[in-house]
This record gives structure tokens, sequence and C-alpha cells, in this order.
């Protein structure tokens, strides 16, 4: 598979990552035997850059796959987690924020310099690693924190990236930048300060292009790399616009389902699955590093390598203008 370097550092990922929110048991359990054996397939498929975050299960999904990575040679992949999220030890909850029975810790929101680097060392230790290729600020913005969104950025302004950029230059790091749902505060973070990369989840897709107003251009300029999440809004560039799809986390509005609507008129036209025609639309971005793929399941997995490597017939061309 091959690989894109990180902004301007020395980090290269793979062209198709593997998003591991499904291994903390998000909607839904799985077993370890499960959540190993998509890892597997990921691996067999020639995937080597994993993402992950303490959010995903309460530190599960790192313990997963750190579990599965054990053994392996270090220089063979790429790790990106995420720091904003301090875990501590806590009761067991059958379930928190979308993952279905966590690993028995709290949660405290912490974007300053001690915050993220105990963050960080968390996740080394949870992943078995001594360093982390890529380290992200995950969901700092209001439509995360709201009201608190102020202090929470002025505490990552003030310490938190002065502290990214010492563990960078102690080569505990590659690379750092934001995982974000937003466009709003990557503009105010690159405003104020450089970064490497920006995860982009939902805003740079087939049917949400609001990234190309501003932040696209913007990152054009300043050499930061994008690697795309959430490139189906939450499902429904891969169901369609049926009954009860979902469009950000939440049940699509009428607009959005006509705005699908019309999307899949363009992809039968052109004689390709909707959800092909948005997986070849991120992939196709100059600007992305990487196309994130998230699933518990190795059918799902297979559907989208093999969706993503099957050459598109001419026509497709209209469909992902």
């Amino acid at each position: 598979m091959n690989r894109n370097r990180i902004g301007k550092t020395g980090v290269t990922v793979t062209t198709l990552s593997f998003g591991c929110s499904g291994l903390g048991n998000l909607y839904r359990r799985i077993s370890d035997e499960n959540a190993t054996a998509v890892l597997a397939r990921a691996w067999q498929h020639g995937i080597r850059y994993f993402d992950t975050a303490p959010h995903y299960g309460r530190g599960l999904s790192e313990q997963r796959l750190g579990t599965f990575l054990r053994g392996r040679d270090r220089a063979d992949y790429v790790i990106s987690a995420k720091v904003g999220r301090l875990l501590s030890p806590g009761p067991q909850l059958a379930e928190a924020d979308g993952f279905i029975e966590p690993l028995p810790n709290a949660v405290h929101y912490d974007y300053s310099g001690d915050g993220i680097e105990a963050a960080f060392e968390q996740s080394c230790e949870r992943l078995g690693t001594s360093y982390i290729d890529v380290l992200y600020v995950h969901d700092i913005g209001e439509l995360t924190h709201g009201a608190a969104h102020r202090r929470h950025f002025s505490d990552l302004i003030r310490t938190g990236l002065p502290r990214l950029e010492k563990l960078k230059a102690a080569g505990r790091i590659g690379a750092f930048g934001l995982g974000v749902n937003e466009n709003e505060v990557c503009l105010e973070v690159l405003a104020r300060a450089d970064i490497d990369v920006i995860l982009l989840a939902g805003r740079l897709t087939l049917l949400d292009r609001s990234a190309e107003a501003e932040l696209v251009p913007l990152c054009r300029a300043r050499g930061v790399s994008l690697v795309l999440g959430g490139i189906f809004n939450s499902g429904i560039l891969a169901t369609g616009p049926v009954a009860g799809a979902h469009f950000d986390y939440a049940p699509a509005s009428a607009e959005i389902l006509a705005r699908t609507a019309a999307l899949q008129a363009r992809a039968d036209a052109a004689g390709i699955p909707l959800a092909t025609a948005a997986l070849h639309f991120a992939l196709r971005h100059p600007l992305a590093a990487s196309v994130l793929i998230g699933t518990s399941q190795v059918s799902s997995l297979d559907r989208n390598m093999a969706a993503a490597t099957t050459p598109l017939p001419p026509a497709a061309g209209a469909a992902l203008a």
C-alpha cells in the first residue's frame, strides 16, 4: 500500500488507515477475539496506520490495539493516539458516550501541558510503546465543550502546544495536530500556531465539503496534511437516504436526505455504489495523507477495501465532482 508523508515531518502513513473506535465497543460489544480478527485482517490488507484514543471505550481500544501489535517490529507500523482526556480509576459502567462496557475509568478533560503529557504517557502504557508517531489534540472546540471551550483553548495555546513541541523535539512523538469534527477550531489554532496534521472527521466528504471554503486552502498554504475520518458522515453515505439514516450522529434532516438522494442518483448513473463514491472522493483529495476506515467487522472491512481498490468506470468522475 502506498505511503504519504505527514506535513513536513518524517512520519509516513499508509493511504488507508484503520480507525479503532469500534474496538472500544462503540454501540455494540465485541469480544477480544473479534477485535484481534479485524485488526489481523487490516494487517493482511496492508494497512500499517492505526488510529485510536483514550475516549474509545475509556482505554479499551488502546489496550486491544496494544495487545495485537505486541511482538511486531515497531518500525513496521504507525500509531496515532489522542490527548485532551485524562483517565483515572472509576466505576464499571454498562455504557458511556456510546461505548458498551468500557473499562472502569473516569474521564477528565485537560488540555494543559501537564495534562497532555500525562495522557500521552497513559496511552503509551496501554499501547505498549515508548513513543507515538502522531498525537492529536482530541475534540477541542465549542462543538464538544460549549462555554468551557475558551478555558480549554487557552490551556492548549499557553502550555499544551508548547509541550507537544517539546515531546516532538525529544523524539517521543513524530508529528502532532488536531483530531476534531469542526472547521472553526482548526482555523483558530492555525492562526496562532504551527501544526503538522489535522484528523478531520465529517467536514470534507462527498456530502459535507465545508472545509473547502477556508480550511483546505490554509492547510495547503501551510503544508498541513489531512487525515480524513467520518467519510460516510455517520452512516448516510453508506446506507443512502433511507428511513432512519444518520448524519453527524443524529437522524438526518429532510434537507440532508434530499441532498443525499441527489448524490445517490449521480452515483447510480455512474454505475457505482454511493459508499464507493464517498470513499474515492476522500482517497482522491490531494491533501489527504490517509483515509480512515473504522469498523469492528471483518466483512465490512473487506467490503470497504474492495471498494477502495476497484478501478472506477470513466463515468464516475461526474459522481465525484
